[in-house]
């Protein structure tokens, strides 16, 4: 297929290494520098030049906050067949926008990122398709998705934005909080050494995605979990309650041991 980028960042830099080698690829940014560090593609950074190379499929790996605008100035140089898609981890406003165009679609959240994945061994992460995309874009994702060994799921936008909130939200808010209470150690624990790694990956992710991410309309409910096991925790500690810590870790293990 005939397949364009929109962005040279980590992601888009990742799907054209992935797809560029059994696809004809192109690469659009409007940074002519950051299209250095990408190859055996066509490099675009004038969006005229879209018209000529005549995509099947656009796959849009700008960030969360430009995901739109980066549609909208590609859209005028695109066949009307062609399928738009994305993979942003926040759908906010997408499915009005592509019901808005009337093009055929295809939307879909790689559950991991550069950050903390392997992306040598994805065989342990996952993939989410959305049901209500494009036939043919939805299949395109699922053989990609497959051929990486991703666990595929298939939800609605509905379900993705529950989904998110609770294998995000809770993660982010809880290492947030975290990083917030935070004090130099000078001997600081594997543990300490651990949670520290994690809060300076999820800080270098851009603050537009994270914020995002946290204003989900799910995401409320969430936290609100967090902070009632932490009330809970919190007696428990005041009271020196050794029954009823036993009867918290071993809930805890339960639920680590069900989930994940």
């Amino acid at each position: 297929m005939k397949i364009l980028i929109l962005g040279a960042g980590k992601m888009g830099s990742f799907f054209t290494d992935v797809l560029s080698f059994d696809h004809e690829v192109a690469v659009f940014d409007i940074d002519p520098k950051r299209l250095r560090f990408v190859y055996n593609v066509v490099r675009m950074s004038n969006p005229e030049e879209i018209r000529d190379f005549n995509p099947e499929i656009v796959i849009n790996a700008a960030t969360v906050k430009y995901t739109i605008q980066a549609f909208e100035m590609v859209l005028p140089y695109l066949d009307e067949t062609c399928i738009l898609s994305d993979i942003a981890s926040v759908k906010t406003g997408l499915r009005e926008f592509y019901k808005k165009t009337g093009r055929p679609f295809a939307s879909t959240h790689p559950m991991f990122g550069p950050t903390f994945a392997n992306l040598t061994d994805l065989s342990t992460q996952s993939a989410i398709v959305i049901s209500e995309s494009n036939h043919w874009g939805k299949i395109f994702f699922k053989d990609l998705y497959n051929s990486l060994k991703l666990n595929v799921f298939e939800y609605t936008f509905e379900e993705h934005d529950e989904t998110i909130a609770y294998s995000l939200s809770i993660p982010f808010a809880s290492t947030l909080v975290f990083a917030s209470v935070m004090k130099h150690q000078d001997a600081p624990g594997t543990t300490f050494k651990r949670h520290m790694n994690i809060a300076k990956g999820l800080l270098s992710e851009d603050d537009f995605l994270l914020t995002e991410i946290l204003f989900n309309p799910y995401t409320p409910a969430q936290v609100e979990g967090i902070r009632a096991e932490l009330k809970h925790l919190l007696g428990i500690i005041e009271k020196k309650d050794s029954a009823e810590m036993l009867k918290f870790l071993t809930k805890v293990r339960a639920n680590i041991a069900e989930k994940v």
